[in-house]
């Protein structure tokens, strides 16, 4: 049988930004950020509310939960997101120090307007000196924006079953695992047309025939081009059994209906990817892909 091409597996290298290259005083700063509620306007949601560690820093629920609202999307997660070349679901924000500041000031998220939590920060002699130490200066939104970043570039996962099997361990996947792999990588379900390389995602923006009619626009949102209509970017597939439910707006609540969505081909929206055609799987055949994607 054809040997299946598969992509050498390895951790990246990560492309720091000059301004804001790694150190354990950074670093720590952040972490610290991440899980203090005190960036929000009532002092109850920090990022980990809807990026929540034992989810790989995604959420278990569809919608977070904001100060005042659900969040307008699915959280996704925030493991090995660090080169990417713009951020969002719908590449709104062009660098991850950008992308951390939304959230912040989002009226639906946390709230806050960033120099009022930067004054907040100011009154705290815990973070004005981790300030200090990190970047040499007292707390800014530079420092927010930079000590955030640096904790989310650190938070890396390459170390699963898949993994070990690339690397030669061949126990490490069943002959089911196996045959869900053939499956992913080859023709038949072409899985790997956009879900490619170590992160399994293309980073690029495609309809997948989710919707008629999109309430969220999508890449449309940031293009305003009516080609660009419910597109969203590639999810990675890596931790993915604990990220349900999926897709943009967490309306598919497990793998198995993910796998029938493009199984059936979507909904044909005229924005929607060719590639998104009926695949005619075997019900032996969806268990297989579906035993294979839980190895990630």
């Amino acid at each position: 049988m054809r040997e299946i091409p598969r992509e050498k597996s390895f951790i990246p290298k990560v492309d720091y930004p000059a301004d804001n290259l790694p150190t354990p005083d950074r670093i720590v700063l952040g972490e610290k950020l991440f899980f203090d509620p005190l960036l929000s306007v009532d002092g109850t949601i920090s990022c980990a509310s809807c990026h929540r560690p034992p989810f790989a820093f995604a959420d278990n629920v569809s919608k977070s939960q904001g100060i005042v609202d659900v969040t307008m999307r699915n959280s996704p997660t925030l493991i090995n997101i660090a080169n990417r070349s713009s951020y969002f679901m719908d590449g709104g924000a062009h660098t991850l120090e950008m992308a951390v500041i939304s959230p912040i000031e989002d009226h639906s998220e946390m709230g806050l307007n960033v120099l009022e939590a930067v004054e907040r920060l100011n009154n705290s002699d815990y973070y004005t000196r981790m300030s200090q130490l990190a970047y040499r200066v007292n707390p800014s939104p530079f420092v927010v924006s930079r000590a955030l970043a640096a904790y989310i570039r650190n938070l890396t996962h390459y170390s699963s079953r898949y993994d070990e099997y690339l690397a030669g361990n061949i126990k490490a996947l069943s002959p089911e695992e196996i045959a869900g792999e053939k499956l992913f990588f080859g023709k038949k379900a072409s899985c790997a047309s956009c879900h490619e390389g170590v992160n399994f995602t293309d980073n690029l923006f495609h309809n997948v025939g989710l919707y008629n009619n999109y309430t969220d626009k999508g890449r449309g949102r940031v293009t305003l081009n009516p080609q660009d209509e419910g597109k969203f970017r590639t999810p990675t597939l890596r931790n993915l059994a604990k990220t349900a439910p999926y897709m943009h707006d967490g309306s598919i609540k497990n793998l198995q209906e993910v796998i029938e969505h493009y199984n059936e081909g979507g909904i044909q929206h005229p924005n929607r990817d060719i590639r998104i055609q009926k695949l005619q799987l075997t019900e032996t055949e969806k268990a297989a892909l579906q035993a294979f994607l839980l190895t990630l």
